[in-house]
């Protein structure tokens, strides 16, 4: 299961977005930081380290971080764990791993979330920081989940939902479609920053619903999947290995 349709105007067939993805956000990367924290309504560090810890992060847990960015979901737990030697971080783009590594000193490994090397039953706590829909195959990327983690262990997944209701759509629109965009270049004068942003709310918009996602997730073995809203925009998903 795709997360969202091909986007005809950014690439041709299915196959070639990976490697449009990781070319759009090498070049966005250092421009990523000073627009997303206000883009995304506040939702900053503090929400990342408060939602991780409701979640049952705890002290000595092994985290693997999965499509880290430039590691803000990374660098929020370590505010939970107390350091960075129980933090793994991975993420395809060369430019996004070059701007997490001058903020952690995690393990960095350079993949895509749907066959990582990594060995079997390692990590207690796996977390996605708005990112599900850079994922190629919700199932796949997810039977991958299950295979990394412990069992008992959680995956946390944060993802921005367009709202069903008219008045609520027309607001997400607005905002991610139009004003984030142009303030993202606006403030950083970089066509790059503006562009990353215009594909976030084209993938927002069209990303299969949150039935979908908790599906895909009880398809790859996990237990207790389920989608907790907030605010109506966002949500978390969290799913357990039994």
């Amino acid at each position: 299961m795709a997360p969202h349709s091909v986007l005809t105007n950014r690439y041709a067939v299915r196959e070639e977005r990976p490697g449009y993805v990781k070319q759009l956000f090498d070049q966005g990367a250092e421009h990523y930081d000073a627009v997303v924290g206000w883009g995304f309504l506040g939702a900053g560090n503090l929400y990342r380290r408060t939602i991780q810890s409701r979640h049952g992060r705890k002290l000595g847990m092994e985290l693997l971080d999965v499509a880290c960015g430039s590691g803000l979901m990374a660098l929020a737990a370590r505010e939970v764990l107390g350091g960075d030697d129980t933090i793994t971080c991975v993420e395809p783009s060369d430019g996004m791993l070059a701007v997490a590594r001058k903020k952690l000193n995690a393990r960095f490994i350079q993949s895509e979330a749907e066959n990582m090397p990594l060995e079997d039953n390692t990590f207690d706590f796996l977390t996605v920081g708005y990112a599900l829909r850079r994922f190629t195959d919700l199932e796949a990327t997810f039977r991958e989940f299950h295979r990394v983690l412990k069992p008992g262990g959680r995956v946390l997944i944060l993802e921005a939902t367009r709202p069903v209701g008219k008045i609520g759509s027309a607001f997400f629109r607005l905002h991610f479609g139009i004003i984030y965009p142009f303030l993202a270049r606006l403030m950083t004068r970089s066509r790059k920053a503006e562009e990353m942003m215009i594909y976030f709310w084209e993938t927002m918009d069209t990303c299969v619903r949150p039935e979908s996602v908790v599906a895909a997730f009880q398809a790859a073995g996990f237990t207790e999947a389920r989608r907790i809203p907030l605010m109506g925009i966002f949500s978390e998903y969290t799913a357990v290995k039994a």
